[in-house]
This record gives C-alpha cells, sequence and structure tokens, in this order.
C-alpha cells in the first residue's frame, strides 16, 4: 500500500467524522415548543410570591406571542393554567384549559380527566 493511498484510505473517515458533525452543528433556531415565560411563571407559582391573577395575565401574555409567531406552547402549558383558573375560581375557563391541554398532548388525558371531575 502506497502513502498516497493511506492518506485516501484515512481522509475517508476523517471526512465522514467531519461532515456529521457539522451537520449536527447546524444553527437551528427553531424549537419545538416555545417556553418563554411559562418556566418562570412556575416557579413563581411554586414560591408563593406571586398572586395567582398576576401569573395568569403573564401566561395568557405569553400565550398570545406564542401564537403570533405561529408557535406551540409546551406540555403542561394550559394545564397551569387550568389550575391558576381554578384557584381564582373560574371553574370554566380552568376547565376549557384542561381540555386544550388534552386535546393538545393526549398522553395527559388521564390527569386532565382527573381534574376535569374534581369539585369546582
Amino acid at each position: 500500500m502506497t502513502l498516497t493511498n493511506i492518506a485516501r484510505s484515512a481522509g475517508l473517515p476523517a471526512l465522514a467524522v467531519t461532515i456529521l458533525v457539522s451537520g449536527c452543528a447546524a444553527n437551528n433556531d427553531t424549537s419545538l415548543y416555545q417556553w418563554d415565560a411559562y418556566q418562570p411563571q412556575v416557579y413563581e407559582y411554586f414560591k408563593g410570591k406571586t398572586a395567582p391573577d398576576a401569573q395568569i395575565d403573564a401566561l395568557e401574555k405569553a400565550l398570545q406571542q406564542i401564537q403570533s409567531k405561529n408557535g406551540n406552547p409546551p406540555p403542561g402549558f394550559h394545564a397551569h393554567l387550568g389550575m391558576l383558573y381554578a384557584s381564582v375560581g373560574k371553574g370554566d375557563q380552568a376547565l376549557q384549559e384542561f381540555g386544550e391541554e388534552k386535546r393538545l398532548f393526549p398522553e395527559s388525558s388521564a390527569y386532565m380527566d382527573f381534574l376535569m371531575k374534581k369539585p369546582k
């Protein structure tokens, strides 16, 4: 085997690795879900320092922003919003949000059904 053949045979795997790595490193700014204000609001909920009405407002604004960008709210977004509505006595809106969570994420059906059966 000549030196040229050795270089070629060693270069092919190196080239393949380079192509694979560069393909994985492509800058893709589109995410499956837009998490914007959701995670901070859940954190605020557990800290208990922000009133539910303020959290509802923040999540409603975040939902409008997500929808204006043709984005998708993350799993749990509507369920959390529904829980907030339920905590301030807005049962109809809570049920609507639970239904939306169930529609968007069918895997949450059992839990959403459980929450929808709870007394208001």
